[in-house]
C-alpha cells in the first residue's frame, strides 16, 4: 500500500521552519508506531521540532496523533468521579503515595498510572516496590475493580502498554538524541499518556529549579500553559503548580526511604514541605471534581487517609505492616563549619542518592530498595561544626566515594539566613 507521505518530505518541511499540516502530524506518528518511518528519521523530525519549535495548533495535534496511536482507558462506569495528578519529576518527590488516598477518601477515584526512576529523578513505582509483596502491574479489569465502589478508589500502578505506544517509541529516542529538553515533545509526551488515561481532571505539579527539568520559572511557566492548554482542548479539566525544586522535598530520598516518609505523613507526622505540598495538590484535585470544601487536613489527623493506604497496598499483594527494606551499610556526613545551611542543592542529593543504588542510569537497570539519604537540616537551619546533616544509605559501600563527589559543592554553610520559598510558587489554570 503506498503511503500518504515520504518521510523525508515531512522532516525537510520542519527543518525549513514550516508549520506541519494536521494530516502530516497523524501520518508520520501512524508510520512511526507500524515502523515505516525509522528510527533515525524521526530523530531527524525531533532535532527538527527542538530547533524550530511548534505552535498551539501542531503540538495539539501532534498529542492527538499520539493518542491515536494506542488504546483510551474509560472510566465513565464508575460511579464515580475521576482526577489524577502528574509531576515533571524531582528529589523526594514522593507525593503521590499520600496523595492518592486522601482524595479517594472523599468518593473521587484516582487513577495514578506512574512510572519509575530514571537518572536522579526517582521513580514511583520503584518506591512502593519497597513493599514487601506489592505489584505493579495490574490488568485493566483490576484497575477497575480498585477504583470501583467497592474497592478503596485509588491506584497506583503502571501504565498499560496500550496507551500512547508511539511515545514510549518517542520517549526512548529523544533520551539518547539530546531532544528531550523540548516544551512541545516534553507537553505532548505528558499529556497525551494522560488524556488516554481517560480522567475527568488533571492536577500538573510542574517542578522548579535544580533537581527537576526545568531550571527557571519561564522555562517552567511555558511547560504548565502548553499542559494546561493541551488538557483543556481536550475537554480535561486541568491546572498546573508550579512547585520549588531547589532543594529536595521532605527529608528522606529513596525508594523505602520516601514510603517511611510517607508513612509519616498518613500517620498526621512529616516534614512539613510535604504535608503542604500533598494537601494543596489534594484542594486541587477535589476541587475539579466539585468538593472545594473538604476539609483534607481532617482526613489525615483522623487516619481516613491511613486507611485508603492500608487499603490500597493489600490490594495490590502488598503487606502494609511489612517491615521495610534498609540498606546493609550507613556513612554520616558532617558540617564542616558552623553557620547557615544556605544551599542544600536538590540535583547533588538526587544524583549522590543515584550513585547509591537508588536510581538507574538505564531503562530496566535493578534499583537497592534501602538506598537513599537521609537529611537533618534544611536550607536556614543553623549548624554546627561536626554535626551530621545526612545519612548515606547503600548495600555496597563502595559506592559512597562517588555519592560524595556528588555532594561536593551542594551544601554550603554560611553567615546569610536564606529566605525559604514556599513550596508553591504559581497556579496557572484556564
Amino acid at each position: 500500500m503506498a503511503e500518504q507521505f515520504d518521510a523525508v518530505d515531512v522532516i525537510r518541511h520542519k527543518r525549513d521552519g514550516n508549520k506541519l499540516g494536521a494530516e502530516e502530524i497523524a501520518w508520520v506518528i501512524d508510520a512511526y508506531t507500524r515502523g515505516v518511518v525509522k528510527d533515525e528519521q524521526m530523530s531527524a523530525l525531533a532535532m527538527a521540532i527542538f530547533l524550530n519549535g511548534m505552535d498551539r495548533e501542531e503540538i495539539a495535534q501532534w498529542t492527538a496523533a499520539m493518542i491515536a496511536s494506542g488504546e483510551r482507558m474509560d472510566f465513565s462506569g464508575l460511579g464515580r468521579k475521576t482526577a489524577d495528578k502528574h509531576s515533571t519529576g524531582g528529589v523526594g518527590d514522593k507525593i503521590t503515595l499520600p496523595l492518592a488516598p486522601l482524595v479517594a477518601v472523599y468518593g473521587v477515584a484516582v487513577p495514578q498510572l506512574s512510572g519509575r526512576g530514571l537518572g536522579h529523578t526517582g521513580g514511583t513505582l520503584d518506591k512502593l516496590e519497597s513493599i514487601p509483596g506489592w505489584r505493579a502491574n495490574l490488568s485493566n479489569d483490576e484497575i477497575m475493580r480498585q477504583l470501583g465502589l467497592d474497592g478503596p478508589g485509588a491506584v497506583i500502578c503502571a501504565a498499560g502498554s496500550g496507551l500512547a505506544p508511539a511515545d514510549k517509541k518517542l520517549y526512548a529516542l529523544r533520551d539518547t538524541t539530546s531532544t528531550v529538553d523540548c516544551v512541545p515533545l516534553i507537553a505532548s509526551s505528558i499529556m497525551s499518556k494522560k488524556i488516554a488515561e481517560g480522567t475527568d481532571s488533571l492536577v500538573l505539579d510542574v517542578k522548579v529549579g535544580s533537581g527537576a527539568f526545568m531550571k527557571d520559572l519561564d522555562a517552567a511557566r511555558e511547560l504548565a500553559n502548553t499542559m494546561v492548554d493541551l488538557g483543556s482542548d481536550a475537554g480535561v479539566h486541568t491546572v498546573a503548580l508550579l512547585t520549588d525544586m531547589s532543594t529536595p522535598l521532605g527529608l528522606k530520598v529513596g525508594n523505602a526511604l520516601e514510603v517511611e516518609e510517607s508513612i509519616e505523613v498518613l500517620a498526621g507526622g512529616g516534614p512539613r514541605d510535604v504535608i503542604d505540598l500533598t494537601l494543596a495538590l489534594a484542594r486541587e484535585m477535589l476541587s475539579a471534581a466539585g468538593q472545594p470544601d473538604a476539609d483534607v487536613d481532617e482526613a489525615l489527623r483522623d487516619g481516613r487517609a491511613m486507611d485508603k493506604w492500608r487499603e490500597m497496598i493489600e490490594m495490590q499483594g502488598g503487606d502494609p505492616d511489612a517491615d521495610l527494606p534498609r540498606a546493609a551499610d550507613t556513612l554520616d556526613v558532617y558540617a564542616q563549619d558552623s553557620g547557615t545551611l544556605e544551599v542544600l542543592d536538590a540535583l547533588a542529593v538526587g544524583v549522590a542518592s543515584w550513585r547509591l543504588g537508588a536510581g538507574r542510569a538505564f531503562q530496566g537497570e535493578a534499583v537497592q530498595a534501602g538506598a537513599g539519604i537521609e537529611i537533618f537540616a534544611k536550607p536556614g537551619d543553623r549548624v554546627r561544626e561536626g554535626q551530621k546533616i545526612m545519612t548515606l544509605h547503600t548495600d555496597e559501600p563502595e559506592r559512597f566515594g562517588r555519592a560524595l563527589e556528588a555532594l561536593e559543592g551542594g551544601i554550603v554553610i554560611g553567615e546569610s539566613k536564606p529566605q525559604r520559598p514556599n513550596v508553591i510558587l504559581e497556579r496557572i489554570a484556564r
